[in-house]
C-alpha cells in the first residue's frame, strides 16, 4: 500500500490515539488481520462494498480497517430490518461487521462478521459455516507517511440520508472528504493529543463519526464513548475520563440539563473546556441556560452529511455569537445564493448511491443544502428556515415523505399526512394523520416494524 496516510482509518491510527483506553493502532491492525485470517469474509466483499453495523464503540474502528480502503456503508444501529435490508441492497454490500445484539437486523443468511470480542477475536459467518478468528495481540502496526497526505478519491463512507421524495438515498464520502473535514476539524476546535472527546453521538452519523472519532484520532488524542445515552451516566464520565470537549445535538444538551436541573445531579467538570452543539437547531432559551448553569458557553455550529459534515461553527478564538452558526469552517467556502446555503470545498461528497435527482444537488462545485440563513457584515450566518421537506428529532433528521410512503403501503390505508410537533427537549415530534380502515395499534405495529426508533410517530389519528 503506497500512501496507506490516505486512508481514514490508517490516517486516524497514525498519531497513537486511544477509543476507550484501546490504542487507534492495535485496534486497526486487528482489522488488517481479520482480513489476512479470513479468506471467506475476501470473497464474499469481492467487487461489493462493505457495512457497519455498530455502537459507538472501539470495534468500529477494525470494522472500518478491515474494509480495506472501499467504501463501507454506516448503518444507523437504531435503523429497522426493512431499512437495513435496502441499504445493503441498494449499496450492492457483500458482508457486514456487527455485534451479535444487531445480527437480527440483517437479512436471514447474509454474510457478517461478529466484533464482539475485538481487537482480540473476532466471528465470521459466512455461507452457513461459522469460523472462529483470533485477531492476535497486537501492539499497534507501523505506518509511514505523509501525516497530511490528501485523502484518497475513493469511497470511504456511504450513509444513507435525503428522503426528501420518500426513499434514503447512500451519500458517497470518500477519504479525501473526510480527512478534509476532519483535519479542518483538528484546526477549527484546536484538538491536539491532550484533548480527551466524548463520543456522545452515534458513528452511523457523520457528525459523530468526522467529530468525535476521526478528528480527535488524527490530533493523537483520547475518545471515550458512551454506547447508549444516559444523562447521569454521562455527567460522571465527564468528570471521571476529565474529558475536554463536549459536542452533541440539542437534546443532549437538554438532557444534562434536564439531569442538573430537575434530578440534583452535580455539574463537576473542570477539565471541560468547550462544548459545541449541532445537528439541529438550537433553541436561544437552551443555550442561554446551558451558560448560566455551567458558565461555559454553548457554541452552535452547520452540517449537513452530503459535506462530510461540518460548515460553519462559532470558533473559540472569538466571542461566542448566540442565535448565529457561526462563520465557514477551515477550507469550506459558504454562500448564500436566493437566500439558501451554499457550501464548496474538499468537503462535498462525490454523489449518491442511486437516485441522485432526487437529492440535493451540486452546481460549479456547490453544494445546495435546501437551508435558508442570511449573513451580517462579519461572516456569520444565521439560520433561518428549511425549504427542502424534513425536520429533526433528537438531532436525526425526519423526512416526512418517507413515512407517508412506508405507511401508505399498509393494507387498508388509503391516505397518510406526516408532521412535525415542536417538542423542545427533542426539537420535535412526530404527527401521523391516516385515512383509511385501519386501526392505531396496528398503524404503530407497522411503524414498530418497518422504521428506526427515532421515526417512530408519536400521536396517530385515524379517520375512516
Amino acid at each position: 500500500m503506497s500512501d496507506p496516510l490516505a486512508l481514514v482509518p490508517l490516517a486516524a491510527s497514525a498519531r497513537g490515539g486511544r477509543i476507550d483506553g484501546h490504542g487507534a493502532r492495535e485496534l486497526a491492525a486487528a482489522g488488517i488481520t481479520l482480513l489476512q485470517r479470513c479468506a471467506p469474509l475476501v470473497r464474499a466483499l469481492a467487487g461489493k462494498r462493505a457495512a457497519v453495523l455498530l455502537p459507538t464503540s472501539p470495534a468500529f474502528l477494525t470494522a472500518l480497517a478491515a474494509c480495506e480502503g472501499r467504501g463501507a456503508v454506516l448503518v444507523n444501529p437504531l435503523a429497522a430490518p426493512p431499512e437495513v435490508a435496502h441499504q445493503l441492497r441498494d449499496a450492492n454490500v457483500g458482508a457486514a461487521f456487527t455485534i451479535a445484539a444487531l445480527q437480527d437486523k440483517l437479512p436471514a443468511g447474509f454474510p457478517r462478521v461478529l466484533l464482539d470480542g475485538a481487537p482480540a477475536h473476532a466471528r465470521s459467518i459466512i455461507d452457513g459455516a461459522a469460523r472462529e478468528i483470533d485477531l492476535g495481540s497486537h501492539t499497534g502496526i507501523a505506518l509511514e507517511g505523509e501525516m497530511d497526505a490528501p485523502g484518497r478519491d475513493e469511497e470511504a463512507a456511504i450513509v444513507y440520508t435525503s428522503a426528501m421524495a420518500g426513499t434514503p438515498l447512500g451519500a458517497i464520502l470518500t477519504h479525501r472528504n473526510l480527512l478534509a473535514n476532519a483535519r479542518a476539524t483538528v484546526e477549527a476546535l484546536g484538538l491536539s493529543d491532550r484533548s480527551v472527546v466524548l463520543a456522545a453521538l452515534p458513528w452511523a452519523h457523520l457528525f459523530g463519526f468526522t467529530v468525535t472519532l476521526v478528528a480527535p484520532l488524527l490530533a493523537g488524542g483520547r475518545v471515550v464513548t458512551v454506547p447508549r445515552f444516559n444523562p447521569l451516566r454521562v455527567l460522571d464520565t465527564i468528570a471521571a475520563e476529565r474529558v475536554t470537549l463536549l459536542l452533541a445535538v440539542p437534546s443532549v444538551f437538554a438532557g444534562l440539563l434536564a439531569a442538573i436541573e430537575h434530578q440534583g445531579a452535580r455539574w463537576n467538570a473542570p477539565s471541560l473546556e468547550a462544548c459545541f452543539c449541532g445537528g439541529a437547531p438550537l433553541a436561544a432559551e437552551l443555550q442561554a441556560r446551558w451558560e448560566r448553569v455551567t458558565g461555559l458557553p454553548l457554541r452552535q455550529g452547520y452540517g449537513l452529511t452530503e459535506a462530510g459534515p461540518a460548515c460553519i461553527f462559532n470558533p473559540r478564538s472569538r466571542p461566542n455569537r448566540p442565535g448565529t452558526l457561526g462563520v465557514p469552517f477551515p477550507g469550506v467556502e459558504v454562500a448564500l445564493r436566493g437566500g439558501e446555503i451554499c457550501v464548496r470545498g474538499e468537503n462535498v461528497f462525490a454523489g449518491y448511491v442511486s437516485g441522485g435527482a432526487q437529492g440535493l444537488r451540486v452546481e460549479d462545485g456547490w453544494l445546495h443544502t435546501g437551508d435558508d440563513g442570511t449573513a451580517d457584515a462579519e461572516g456569520y450566518v444565521t439560520f433561518t428556515g428549511v425549504r427542502k421537506a424534513m425536520f429533526t428529532r433528537h438531532g436525526f433528521n425526519i423526512y416526512p415523505r418517507e413515512l407517508e410512503r412506508v405507511i401508505g403501503a399498509m393494507p387498508g390505508v388509503e391516505h397518510v399526512a406526516v408532521r412535525a410537533i415542536p417538542e423542545p427537549s427533542r426539537e420535535n415530534d412526530i404527527a401521523v394523520e391516516v385515512a383509511g380502515a385501519v386501526a392505531e395499534e396496528d398503524v404503530k405495529r407497522w411503524c414498530e416494524a418497518r422504521l428506526s426508533a427515532y421515526k417512530q410517530p408519536s400521536r396517530i389519528t385515524v379517520r375512516a
